[in-house]
């Protein structure tokens, strides 16, 4: 933890992890050179996270209204830096346009706009995320999810996958890591479907399953701190 005080809070709503195992080889090229890929048990994974972010603020300052709520999907594997473990982010799609602005504007981490929507029925939620662009080929992710048990004890794997403190991100040249704190995760299993995938497709098509494992935790507080430059 910084001794610094945190700089931002988020609240993170009704968040879906799903998990896919990957080579570590298929992986390590696409990470900055600095980072080392970390396993469990010799096995890369590929996270998406998809979840709803409320009540978005810095310290000392109020929600700002418009870019307080959102909906987030991000694309992330696991890596680790001088003795510490942590999370490199591929892609964090987000359905406002003035965060993804923002985002993009700091350089720090590669918020993209997309068209997102997530919609209940009964138990199964099904969410989708199209990141329309000019290129041949949009980024497109739409699955279902139905929770499929109560609050569990997690397995070694499941601590792995989740708990997550740290992040990376390389700008101009620079190393650079954030620190995030958080309670422990609440996790339940869940079953998930997916019924189109191209997402950061040159990484998604080295993944070993078609269907990933899935978890769900209802809410989570975090709090962020000042990034740090790497010696």
């Amino acid at each position: 933890m910084s001794r610094l005080p945190w700089v931002m809070t988020q609240e993170w709503h009704d968040v879906y992890f799903l998990h896919w195992p990957i080579s570590p080889e298929d992986i390590q090229q696409y990470v900055p050179k600095e980072l080392e890929i970390d396993t469990f048990e010799d096995q890369a994974w590929i996270g998406l996270i998809f979840f709803t972010m409320k009540n978005l603020r810095t310290r000392l300052m109020p929600p700002i209204p418009r870019i307080n709520t959102f909906l987030e999907l991000n694309v992330r594997t696991y890596v680790k830096h001088k003795g510490k473990s942590g999370v490199y982010f591929f892609s964090l799609d987000v359905n406002n346009k003035i965060v993804a602005q923002l985002g993009g504007f700091s350089g720090f981490l590669p918020f993209r706009f997309a068209n997102m929507t997530s919609k209940a029925d009964y138990h199964v939620v099904t969410f989708q995320n199209r990141r329309e662009y000019t290129e041949k080929y949009p980024e497109v992710f739409i699955a279902s999810v139905e929770v499929s048990s109560e609050p569990i004890q997690r397995t070694s794997l499941e601590y792995w996958l989740t708990e997550r403190h740290h992040l990376w991100t390389k700008v101009m040249g620079k190393l650079i890591r954030q620190y995030n704190e958080h309670s422990p995760w609440i996790l339940q299993r869940a079953h998930c479907t997916v019924h189109e995938n191209s997402m950061v497709p040159l990484i998604i098509r080295n993944v070993k399953e078609d269907e990933p494992i899935a978890h769900f935790s209802k809410y989570k507080k975090a709090f962020l701190y000042l990034p740090v430059k790497e010696s």
